[in-house]
């Protein structure tokens, strides 16, 4: 089980340093970025998710603590993302695919911690479990914007 979990770890950083590489060295990407609206302070979702991983960890040791902090960040990652939709209103067809398999990826987490809370006696994990909450409900908003902006067809748009 332990190989299992680490090959998908390195899967799965593989695959997010890949997409990342792509967004920046990308050509069709990069004409589609726009700096001038991306104006989201990281730090808003940084500095509050570090201090609550402090006060949240139930060890201190580093590599808690780090995994502590990911679970927190992670919640919150797709918040940049979201200003800039309600900003403009423009989602296009590459954003609204990744986000629908990140949306696809927590919606198989949440199967995950079902089967395994009704089959292991021992299975709770709150801050997993409620950061996973706060998660889904922004991948939720995201995709009401995502709905309205199809639906109404307006700033809707392709790369080029």
């Amino acid at each position: 089980m332990r190989s299992y979990n680490s090959v998908m770890k390195v899967v799965f950083i593989g695959a997010t340093s890949a997409i990342v590489w792509y967004m920046r060295r990308h050509k069709v990407v990069r004409q589609t970025y726009d700096r001038d609206q991306d104006t989201f302070r990281h730090e808003f979702i940084l500095l509050p998710c570090a201090l609550l991983a402090l006060l949240t960890t139930h060890d201190y040791a580093p590599l808690e603590l780090l995994w502590t902090f990911s679970i927190l960040l992670e919640a919150l990652a797709i918040l940049p993302q979201l200003a800039l939709l309600q900003r403009t209103g423009n989602v296009d067809n590459l954003t609204g695919g990744y986000v629908a398999l990140l949306g696809s990826y927590r919606a198989l987490y949440i199967a995950n911690w079902t089967y395994r809370y009704f089959t292991e006696s021992k299975y709770r994990q709150a801050l997993v479990w409620s950061a996973g909450g706060v998660q889904t409900a922004l991948y939720l908003d995201f995709f009401y914007y995502y709905v309205k902006s199809w639906q109404s067809n307006t700033k809707l748009c392709l790369p080029s």
